[in-house]
């Protein structure tokens, strides 16, 4: 048959060994969240797009100032009157201040007539050679690749903005630029334009004025590479950072998930191998010092791995139990068939046939008790349980016993001390099921005419309900008031017929109450002068207070 989802005809595929791996799944989901987190918050430190603005702004008004002073130097050096009325810069004077005021502040400028003509660019020396500043050659191929990287970066983050292209003219004119046509109409602006590879150009006009009157516009024009710079500083510290906090956090994390992983890989080996070995040498390893949820999983394995091996002794016992309470009745029964086939006497034959009757009830009454305890068990761990009026259920059962009393049987009295309603969680019919089988026996051991007592108190402040059932027949077997309770222990009164009980009636009523959150106990009743006067067995459960539930009328 195919194996379909890991199992096969319902049943679980065998799973290999379980192997200690470098990095086990926990390791690697702990070092992804933890460095993505980090990753994420280190990208988007990194971007810095405000502070790349903040530094073109504080740029552009340090320009804005520079521009100012050398319009304001321009006006009043640099220009001569031409006719009345009328006045013109001197080309040669421009030319020359021009170039001592911004050679030193690696900015380009350039000076536009009224009508927008180019009059002077400092990039030319003496108006004819063009000098450009050149960027320092890198250290290393290393360095030069990873500034590569870092401007095509750059680039790239400058292209998500929409930002105009800057474009050189041959032949320049004040109208190519909108900056400097605002400063020529009398006002002052600025732009910033992409030059290539991330880098901005940043550019600012101011008129230049005397008396009043636009004599021409002054336009100062710089790169961004010293401000890329400061940004790149302030990246390569975050990084350096981040280097270290990366170095950390891993280590921290491959610390962290090694307290996790290592621990729960050791458990699910130790729990591999004692599902898969025969014999108890192998044990679930004892972290429940780690005080912490590990260690509760190892407590919890390791108690639950002692209990399914009491477990299994119990059945291995009940089998063994079992096998030899048939096996009596079975010799029985066979030896009196085969006697009864070699016998011609009709008198022993009949009662050979008793004989014979006998152990088949025996046999049928040890079958059904046998069954009965064997699905206990699961029957228990199925059923639910609900609020329930015990003091009615015991006093309804007694009602039942004094109803079917014949003769002298022993009677029932019962008497519950307090008024108020006594409430238990349980199972009814497996409560019903212990105190019939109290009952029963308490009759049984009482001589005829005798009494069996019946008393419930509720102590509300220890939250827990005792019944006692007390006979006068001979009490319990001295020095054995708690083995009455194994498998198929029966010590059955003078003259009853042998086999009538097949020895689970206590055994079950036991594990009916530790189901329940309670407990059942034997002892014998004395006199003053220490005689035993009869037997007395005590029910202990869980008190709920009476207003607990719904409360559950008991079936009679």
């Amino acid at each position: 048959a195919a194996a379909v989802n890991g199992t096969q005809k319902g049943r679980s595929l065998p799973r290999g060994p379980v192997h200690e791996r470098l990095l086990s799944p926990i390791t690697r989901r702990i070092l992804a969240v933890n460095i993505l987190a980090l990753a994420l918050l280190a990208g988007g430190i990194l971007f810095l797009g405000e502070y790349r603005r903040g530094l073109i702004e504080a740029e552009l008004d340090s320009m804005f100032t520079h521009a100012e002073m050398v319009a304001g130097a321009l006006a009043e050096g640099a220009v001569a009157p031409q006719t009345p009325g009328t006045q013109s810069f001197v080309r040669e004077s421009a030319r020359q201040m021009l170039h001592r005021m911004v050679e030193t502040s690696h900015s380009r400028a350039r000076l536009f007539g009224p009508d927008g003509t180019l009059l002077v660019d400092s990039r030319y020396i003496a108006g004819l050679v063009e000098s450009e500043e050149l960027t320092p050659p890198d250290d290393s191929a290393v360095t030069g690749a990873l500034s590569g990287v870092y401007s095509g970066t750059l680039a790239w983050l400058s292209g998500k903005e929409a930002i105009p292209r800057y474009e050189e003219y041959s032949i320049q004119h004040g109208s190519h630029y909108e900056e400097s046509m605002a400063a020529l109409e009398g006002d002052r602006a600025a732009m910033v334009r992409k030059l290539g590879s991330g880098v901005l150009l940043l550019s600012v006009a101011v008129p230049v004025q005397r008396y009043k009157v636009v004599l021409g516009a002054v336009m100062l024009s710089k790169d961004s590479r010293e401000i890329d710079a400061a940004v790149l500083d302030v990246r390569i510290d975050i990084l350096k950072v981040f280097a270290v906090t990366l170095t950390v956090t891993f280590m921290l994390s491959v610390y962290l998930a090694g307290t996790i992983a290592r621990p729960l890989n050791r458990l699910a080996a130790a729990a591999d191998l004692v599902r898969h070995g025969a014999h108890r040498q192998h044990r679930i390893p004892d972290l429940s010092r780690r005080r912490d949820e590990i260690g509760d999983l190892s407590s919890a394995l390791s108690d639950m791995t002692e209990a399914l091996w009491r477990r299994m002794d119990a059945i291995e016992q009940f089998a063994a139990d079992v096998s030899h309470e048939i096996k009596n009745p079975l010799t029985s029964l066979r030896s009196a068939v085969e006697t009864a086939a070699r016998i011609d006497d009709p008198a022993s034959r009949e009662k050979l046939m008793e004989v014979i009757q006998q152990d088949v009830e025996r046999l049928d009454r040890l079958i059904s008790d046998i069954s009965d305890a064997s699905r206990l068990d699961s029957e228990l761990s199925r059923a639910e349980t609900a609020p329930l009026e015990i003091s009615a259920l015991v006093a309804g059962l007694v009602d039942v016993n004094e109803a079917t009393r014949r003769g002298d049987a022993p009677r029932i009295t019962f008497r519950l001390e307090g008024d108020a309603p006594v409430m238990v969680e349980g199972i009814e019919g497996r409560l019903v099921q212990v105190f019939r089988n109290l009952f029963s026996n308490a009759a049984s051991f009482s001589p005829p005419g005798g009494e069996v007592s019946v008393c419930m108190v509720a102590d509300r402040k220890a939250k827990v309900v005792k019944i006692t059932v007390d006979d006068n027949g001979p009490g319990l077997p001295e020095s054995r008031e708690d083995r009455i309770f194994d498998r198929f222990y029966s010590e059955r009164p003078t003259g009853e017929a042998f086999g009538k009980h097949s020895g689970l009636g206590l055994s079950i009523s036991r594990q009916i109450m530790e189901t329940h959150g309670g407990d059942i106990t034997g002892e014998n009743r004395r006199d003053a002068d220490g005689a035993v006067t009869g037997a007395r067995f005590t029910v202990r459960l869980p008190l709920l207070p009476p207003s607990a539930g719904k409360r559950k009328k008991p079936d009679k």
